[in-house]
């Protein structure tokens, strides 16, 4: 899919190059002292909405986020944005905030919570695909994450319970989290401000 997709925008590049190239055919001409015309061939206009086309069609795609990644297990790594704070070790306690959709449905929210999540980092307390990312986290980042079924919640999926969907075998769930802190591997307040 990808070489068909960069072929036909070379394809396209080349096609519409000659459309910015200044035409060959049209002729000046003064039909008064104050007003010059332009006759321009019907192939000529053509070759130039042709270009303006491609050139608009191309300028609109938008690739992939240059920080895009799949790990050898198979869950997809979107960088919605890099923070540069500590990353965690195993065994570490992390605070996260985090949104869970499978098929439409959001599963957990707690963006718009007071307080973050608090896990420990390899613990196996959150599903399995994030617990496999959560180490190259680092303070700051924000990644939406697609966790394939099996890393997820497996064949068995989950029964619905006390406002939360149930969730169907092997459904694919997109898990969006943001690293928001390591409580004791960050500079505490009261090192940055003094307790004098």
């Amino acid at each position: 899919m990808k070489v068909a997709g960069s072929f036909a925008l070379v394809v396209a590049a080349f096609a519409c190059a000659d459309a910015f190239a200044p035409p060959t055919s049209p002729t000046f001409t003064r039909s008064s002292t104050t007003a010059l015309s332009a006759q321009t061939t019907r192939s000529d206009f053509v070759r130039l909405v042709a270009g303006s086309a491609a050139a608009a069609a191309l300028g609109s795609i938008s690739p992939l986020p240059s920080l895009a990644e799949t790990t050898p297990s198979g869950v997809g790594i979107e960088v919605v944005k890099a923070g540069d704070g500590p990353a965690p070790s195993i065994g570490e306690m992390a605070a996260i905030r985090f949104k869970a959709q499978t098929g439409g449905n959001t599963i957990d929210d707690i963006f718009g919570t007071p307080e973050p999540y608090y896990t420990r980092v390899g613990s196996g307390g959150l599903i399995k695909g994030v617990e496999e990312v959560l180490p190259k986290m680092r303070v700051g980042d924000r990644w939406i994450l697609t966790v394939p079924g099996d890393l997820a919640f497996g064949k068995k999926g989950r029964p619905a319970s006390a406002g939360k969907p149930r969730i169907p075998g092997d459904a694919v769930v997109t898990f969006e989290v943001e690293m928001v802190g390591l409580p004791g591997k960050e500079v505490e307040l009261i090192e940055l401000i003094g307790d004098d």
